[in-house]
């Protein structure tokens, strides 16, 4: 198994920001072909309150290919192009075995 995580950093407007990747960017991103066990979290807090970022992203792929394939795919690249339109806080795409 094999997980992608996105870490989605303080938007300038964090209300604007939950309202697109809830109701527009999450349709986008659960297409993702072979991507499976899908989860979210909005609101993520630091030990002392506020947290670099505001929301996580994880998807589980059967291998490092399959989740290569899945970004490279017609649905990764509306994905990633997608995130100009709401992370104006800007974004951290990690991966690793699971």
């Amino acid at each position: 198994m094999h997980t992608l995580m996105v870490l989605y950093g303080q938007p300038t407007d964090p209300e604007a920001f939950r309202r697109y990747y809830t109701d527009t960017h999450l349709p986008i991103a659960q297409a993702l072909p072979g991507a499976k066990n899908l989860r979210y979290t909005l609101n993520l807090q630091g030990p002392e309150g506020a947290a670099p970022f505001i929301a996580k992203f994880e998807a589980d792929f059967d291998s490092a290919e399959a989740m290569g394939a899945a970004l490279a795919s017609p649905e990764g690249e509306a994905a990633k192009a997608d995130t100009a339109n709401f992370a104006t806080g800007g974004l951290e795409i990690l991966h690793y075995a699971s």
